[in-house]
């Protein structure tokens, strides 16, 4: 129990530090980050004025939990798409710094007499902005509308995923104490493969899963199983010799991809609030103010290497992509400074026990600095560019203007370089897919069948197994991309193309014959000749097997199906763009989105009555009415009010168009005057229509559009009338109707009509 109680005490020190730090640096508009970082330096041993934190074994299991979830929240915001989307821009800048203040970070830190170890873990820490701190700054200076910050924000994301990959090689270094060039290549290559590995099979199964127990989701169950699958993915991530956070990463980045992704962001986001403190707490516990007295050079060195180093290459990345003088600048300026991400590779490197003591409080000293200066560095950007514009001599402007301009029109991609791409991808990802499914055969099927079915009989059935498992991404491998547009283009353009063409056939037939090769070379000992001929006939087979065919491309839309079915959700709700809406950019016209107001003349008409393409020129292409979507809608639709309508048009019928739906749901007073309800009343006399009929055969609501609200008769007070009683004559009937309906009504009836 003392050991429980320790922890609680602990717990309760740490959250009330945070929880005081937190309101104080909300009110100064401070990074929270930095309120948690002084609590734990405030609950911290090295503080002898307040209590301190007893038992730090605990609280750092905590904080590797806070990493944990970190990590997962930031791959839930990522989405692999989005590299696709960043454009080269954000890759060349997001490269180039990340290599130069990798070298500055070695740099400085061998001119300190550093161990090598620390010297490139300092590379690694300064290396890498800060996402929050800067999203945070760019809202606080309301300039996440400005062209600039797109870029900036494209980098970050780059940034981040480079970090994922540079922990790694970091924690493959640490291991190994190697530095060899082979060894880096083999831990690239072995985090490549396990990185499309989990993300294809991940992509592949875990949305289907989450569709399947939908209508078994609450939100509780969702945030269980959501968890479930980032510290399953761990563990696995552990087990092949990567970190947790890696794993904790690829796992929100597959269920970034789904449809549950915002409700997993917001169920794990408190989850995520508190380890997240806890961990950033425990780096303020690092912090020991005598030794940043003793290190206050290297502090201030480092801290100009950042501010100096982010300004200076990120500026020089941002130029390289194409970018203006002025908006490389104000790129640079914005990723001056270090977070979250140095505290997490300082306290990897405390854990592989490969850093000294004194870098991780002198990287957090830097990391407050710099947080300080964000907001004025990026202030400082527009002058800084204003002022280099002005002192930049004419030569060098020109040559700058000339490289942009140049750069931003070499969008020209070759059909060869397209069709080599594709084949590539297709080829690299089936071949990662075959090989984790023959070493999974090899590891777990072929013993549990030998044991089984010892002899020949089991080592054929587990060949015939393996090989069946394989078949489908062999075949994808071999036969993918032979009959595509670029393919036959290629084929019909010229008559040099057609054997590159036909290699590229060959190799991939010899890429899956040897993969069979291997699978009856583990299990038999026979001749390469009668090996070959075996592998051969089994692959003409895959290709000729309608069955294997159809089981390729199933697995494959499944897949596709999987990966943009967020997207194609949001499309649906109204929530995104259709993607060929871009596309008519070129030819000036636009989809537009517009919704019916509730007091539209147009609501309740028909498409053809309305008749949009003759009167302006534009062309409903979809109807979207709370979670129904109507797609092409014909011209007997009814539009009805709240109706949201997405309408396709040149930017001047749309305008025009908007206009006239606006008049449509203007008021009209005449309307309104006439739709005056009054309440009225005559007498049924021996002339009346009326007299002797019932309600209903009277027509008075079907003729007159008039209600009946109550009958005085003889002595009787005013009674709700029976619909199925006759009117007696001297009967006064009381009406409810528009003013219009109600004098038509009672200007046919005869002259002893009380009007009052």
């Amino acid at each position: 129990m003392s050991h429980l109680a320790t922890l609680i005490n602990d717990l309760a020190l740490i959250l009330i530090c945070a929880g005081i730090m937190t309101l104080l640096f909300k009110k100064l508009k401070q990074p929270l980050v930095l309120g948690y970082v002084v609590a734990g330096f405030l609950a911290s041993p090295h503080m002898p004025y307040t209590p301190s934190v007893m038992d730090t074994a605990n609280i750092q299991t905590w904080a590797d939990i806070g990493v944990i979830f970190l990590l997962f929240a930031l791959g839930l915001e990522f989405s692999f798409k989005k590299i696709v989307k960043v454009g080269g821009a954000a890759i060349i800048a997001a490269c180039t710094i990340i290599f130069c203040m990798i070298l500055l970070g070695i740099t400085v830190g061998t001119g300190f007499g550093w161990q090598r170890m620390d010297s490139i873990f300092l590379g690694g820490m300064i290396a890498m902005s800060s996402t929050t701190i800067i999203y945070k700054a760019f809202d606080d200076l309301g300039m996440r509308k400005k062209q600039f910050t797109g870029l900036v924000l494209s980098v970050l994301i780059l940034e981040d995923i480079l970090a994922i990959v540079l922990m790694v090689m970091l924690s493959t270094m640490a291991v190994r104490h190697n530095f060899e060039g082979s060894e880096m290549l083999e831990s690239i290559g072995k985090l490549l493969f396990f990185l499309i590995l989990w993300f294809v099979v991940g992509i592949y199964l875990i949305p289907e899963l989450l569709k399947r127990c939908r209508k078994l989701m609450s939100e509780e169950t969702l945030l269980i199983v959501s968890l479930g699958l980032c510290f399953g993915m761990v563990v696995m991530a552990a087990h092949t010799g990567f970190s947790a956070a890696f794993g904790a990463f690829i796992m929100g980045s597959i269920l970034a991809e789904t449809v549950e992704a915002e409700s997993i962001e917001r169920l794990v986001k408190p989850v995520k609030d508190l380890f997240g403190a806890v961990f950033f707490v425990s780096v303020g516990m690092m912090v020991d103010p005598a030794m940043i007295v003793e290190y206050a050079l290297p502090i201030i060195v480092i801290t100009l290497a950042v501010i100096l180093g982010q300004s200076l290459f990120g500026t020089l990345g941002v130029l390289l992509a194409g970018q203006p003088l002025k908006t490389a600048m104000q790129c640079g300026f914005s990723l001056t400074q270090i977070g979250e991400f140095a505290f997490i590779i300082a306290s990897l490197g405390v854990s592989l026990h490969v850093t000294s003591d004194f870098l991780y409080p002198i990287v957090v000293a830097v990391s407050v600095i710099t947080t300080f200066l964000t907001p004025y560095m990026i202030r400082f950007a527009e002058p800084a560019s204003n002022f280099v514009d002005t002192h930049l001599p004419a030569k060098w402007k020109n040559f700058l203007l000339h490289y942009s301009s140049g750069s931003q029109t070499m969008n020209h991609e070759s059909l060869w370089k397209k069709f080599i791409l594709a084949l590539t991808r297709i080829t690299i990802v089936y071949s990662i897919v075959s090989i984790a499914v023959v070493a999974l055969a090899f590891r777990f099927l072929v013993p549990l069948l030998l044991e089984h079915i010892p002899g020949i009989w089991g080592k054929l059935l587990a060949a015939f197994l393996t090989i069946l498992f394989i078949a489908p991404f062999l075949r994808a491998i071999m036969i993918k991309k032979n009959h595509s547009a670029e393919f036959v283009t290629l084929w019909k353009d010229s008559r040099g193309n057609r054997a590159p063409l036909v290699a590229t056939i060959v190799i991939r037939i010899l890429i899956a014959v040897s993969f069979v090769m291997f699978v009856i070379a583990g299990l038999f000992e026979v001749s390469v000749g009668l090996l070959l001929g075996v592998a051969v006939l089994l692959v003409t087979m895959m290709i000729l097997s309608r069955q294997l065919k159809k089981q390729s491309i199933m697995i494959e839309r499944k897949f596709f199906q999987n990966l943009r079915y967020r997207d194609m959700r949001a499309e649906y709700m109204g929530e995104k763009k259709p993607e060929y809406a871009g596309r008519l950019l070129s030819r000036d016209l636009h989809l537009a989105d517009f919704e019916i107001p509730g007091e539209s003349a147009w609501a309740g008409k028909t498409l053809l009555e309305l008749n949009f393409g003759k009167q302006f020129g534009v062309h409903v292409v979809s109807i979207l009415r709370g979670k129904k979507r109507i797609n092409i809608p014909g011209a007997s639709v009814r539009l009805f009010p709240e109706d949201k309508i997405q309408v396709i048009g040149t930017d001047e019928e749309l305008n025009q168009f908007g206009t006239e739906m606006e008049k449509a749901s203007a008021l009209d007073t005449n309307v309104v005057e006439k739709s005056e309800t009054i309440l009225r009343q005559f007498r049924v006399d021996e002339l009346s229509e009326f007299l002797g009929k019932t309600m209903r055969e009277s027509g008075i609501r079907e003729k007159y559009h008039c209600l009946i609200v109550g009958v005085e008769r003889g002595e009787e007070a005013l009674h709700a009338p029976d619909p199925h009683e006759p009117f007696m004559e001297d009967d006064v009937v009381w009406v409810v109707g528009e003013k219009a309906d109600v004098y038509k009504l009672v200007g046919q009836k005869n002259e002893n009509i009380d009007m009052e």
